[in-house]
């Protein structure tokens, strides 16, 4: 099983922004979490972090030829872009949306996330426990989909 996670714009700088809201953890941290869990879950974990809408469209694309799941944080693409949906839809893997801060706590604008309903799930609000969550989600999506 091998599992993609797709980090949106900005996330390259979690540890040193807007830290009341997304904590004092790194992006590195939070992978170095996620190939523990994964190597306990019995399953890879690849992460990339894209800024641009269109390299994380074509990594969203080109992922069923590699992975089982992918878990994405789209970032404030979450919130209107339609070819990130359209890219999720047309995949045909399993996708679980992570957020690390509750987006519907926040301003009224993140509070509808466009990729939600192409989306196996979503998790937010939870920290880097969000991407731990997911990691389980996606695993528990492929043992159902394979069974």
């Amino acid at each position: 099983m091998k599992i993609l996670v797709i980090h949106g714009p900005n996330l390259d700088l979690l540890g040193e922004r807007e830290i009341d809201i997304y904590g004092k953890f790194t992006l590195e941290e939070i992978n170095s979490a996620l190939q523990k869990l994964g190597k306990e879950l019995n399953v890879a974990v690849e992460a990339v972090q894209l800024s641009g809408e269109g390299e994380i469209c074509k990594q969203i694309g080109s992922a069923r030829q590699t992975y089982n799941a992918i878990i994405i944080n789209p970032a404030a693409y979450t919130h209107y872009s339609v070819a990130i949906r359209d890219a999720v839809a047309a995949c045909q893997l399993p996708v679980v949306e992570v957020h690390l801060s509750n987006i519907y706590a926040r301003e009224e604008f993140r509070h509808k996330s466009v990729i939600a309903a192409v989306a196996a799930g979503q998790i937010s609000g939870f920290g880097i426990n969000s991407y731990l969550l997911a990691l389980r989600a996606a695993v528990g999506l492929i043992g159902q989909k394979s069974a």
